[in-house]
């Protein structure tokens, strides 16, 4: 079997930015053991972050990019160093393997970092993946690293997604909530959407439960079983291999979908509005065409390349998302330039558009181009 864990920050750190040795010492035994027995085990570690702020010191995380990305700096190196000392005294390697959703994005890129990933799997050497903060312009916002692993998950053909955490699973209401009852199993993901996730991050990190939920929904789009568990659970990742229902256990959706996608809906922030015309929607909508710049009818916001824009149409409905090639101001000028709009390149490649819910429903049956 093959199992992808994550483990959050919340579960890493304690409150004074100190690495929690022992629960980790605690989970790598639990590793050591599924491996011994011939399992596959990728590690996806958050904690680089607060890690950095425990040792500078700081006992507050910072809002500003540039202090998160200098914090990781200062932690991922001793974070991984923690990590690799407690396999080694378990007689297992362990490898680094840094990443971002933008790696996520690019076919080539990805299928690099998968077949370095199958590599060290081949060698019995664990992966540590982690998100590559210091370089990652808004990757700091997807949810501590849990849509990162769904992302390895559903890549490597993994069995299941374990996400670590500072709770039991999901719970019906908010776990504070008086009469709120964990959720055993989840088998229609509709639900998922319906499950109070409203649940913050924790004084290190940057998810919640909203977040975790996404990451099950991009793992069952793939044919990922997720479940959701307490950090603290002794020997939690064997008793999953076994097959004990522990926390929440999210079946994987029939219905499979490209988890990018997913991720591109629910977990990259939007940074503006791009408004097509009629052409340019019925394109997307029917034929499954990417967005041109001759179609596009005006901007609003100041996105850059690689930023996620809402694809409005002149009715002011938004009907995709998708990742733009141009700034905005760039993609304005084209708009404004119809002669010189015919020849540009896509404002946004059909490969990194998602339809919106409401337009996917009514258009299920319609093949995207070849």
């Amino acid at each position: 079997m093959r199992i992808v864990v994550k483990i959050g920050s919340s579960s890493l750190v304690d409150h004074a930015g100190q690495r929690q040795v022992g629960l980790l010492g605690q989970l790598v035994d639990d590793i050591a053991s599924v491996i011994a027995a011939g399992h596959d085990v990728v590690l996806v570690s958050s904690g680089a972050i607060a890690t950095g702020l425990g040792i500078l010191g700081r006992d507050r995380r910072p809002t500003e990019l540039p202090a998160l990305q200098a914090a990781s700096a200062v932690g991922q190196g001793e974070l991984f160093a923690t990590w690799s000392s407690l396999f080694q005294l378990r007689g297992v390697r362990a490898g680094q393997v840094l990443l971002t959703m933008h790696d996520a994005a690019h076919r080539t890129s990805w299928l690099n970092a998968r077949g370095t990933l199958e590599q060290l799997l081949a060698w019995r050497v664990v992966p540590i993946v982690n998100e590559n903060d210091t370089t990652a312009t808004d990757e700091i916002t997807f949810g501590d690293n849990d849509a990162l692993a769904a992302q390895v998950a559903v890549s490597l053909d993994a069995d299941v997604l374990l996400l670590l955490t500072d709770t039991d699973g999901l719970y019906t209401e908010h776990p504070d909530t008086p009469g709120a009852e964990l959720i055993h199993q989840v088998d229609d993901h509709s639900l998922l959407r319906r499950i109070d996730t409203a649940t913050s991050g924790s004084h290190w990190g940057s998810g919640g439960m909203r977040s975790k939920v996404i990451a099950a929904e991009m793992a069952g789009s793939g044919g990922v079983v997720t479940h959701i568990a307490r950090a603290t659970t002794p020997g939690i990742v064997a008793r999953i291999i076994a097959g004990e229902h522990v926390g929440t256990r999210i079946a994987s959706d029939e219905r499979r979908g490209s988890s990018f996608k997913l991720w591109l809906r629910y977990a990259k922030r939007t940074a503006g509005t791009v408004v097509v015309d009629s052409g340019a929607r019925s394109a997307i909508v029917e034929r499954g065409a990417s967005l041109l710049p001759v179609g596009v009818r005006s901007v609003d916001g100041g996105f850059h390349p690689g930023d996620a824009v809402d694809i409005v149409d002149e009715s002011g409905s938004a009907f995709a998302k998708g990742i733009v090639e141009y700034a905005a101001a760039e993609l304005a000028r084209l708009a404004d330039d119809t002669d010189t709009a015919r020849g540009a390149r896509e404002a946004v490649h059909r490969d990194q558009l998602v339809l919106l819910d409401a337009v996917e429903s009514d258009v299920a049956a319609v093949s995207p181009l070849p």
